[in-house]
């Protein structure tokens, strides 16, 4: 069950080209944001479409693939943890974020991918 603790899987699409940067320390970073997409009916039985918006972060080998093959649009599956960390803005305001630090990451394959195989 350890395993289990603080484990996040999703499957989405990407909301940007993957920023990759490299640290003083030599350690490689990227940040991109990944949509997942959920469908429901409301009560008047129309369906509702609600996307949320998540923050990946990618470190080294990763941070590598990430830039190097991920680009907006593409469908990709991703497991990680959930990271809560905050941090002081210009004006002296706390701003809060939350991201999702990648253990592993899938690329999938896009319908529009599979037509152009075929």
């Amino acid at each position: 069950m350890n395993s289990l603790k603080n484990r996040v899987q999703l499957i989405g699409n990407l909301g940007q080209d993957p920023e990759m940067k490299t640290l003083e320390s030599g350690k490689k970073v990227a940040h991109f944001t990944l949509a997942t997409n959920d469908g429901y009916k409301n009560a008047d039985g129309q369906k509702v479409e609600e996307t949320t918006w998540h923050n990946i972060v990618a470190w080294n080998g990763l941070a590598e693939i990430a830039s190097k093959f991920l680009k907006k649009g593409r469908e990709v599956a991703v497991d990680g943890r959930i990271v809560y960390r905050s941090y002081e803005d210009k004006n002296g305001g706390t701003k809060y974020i939350t991201e999702i630090v990648l253990n592993d990451l899938l690329l999938l394959q896009s319908s529009k991918e599979k037509t152009k195989k075929e």
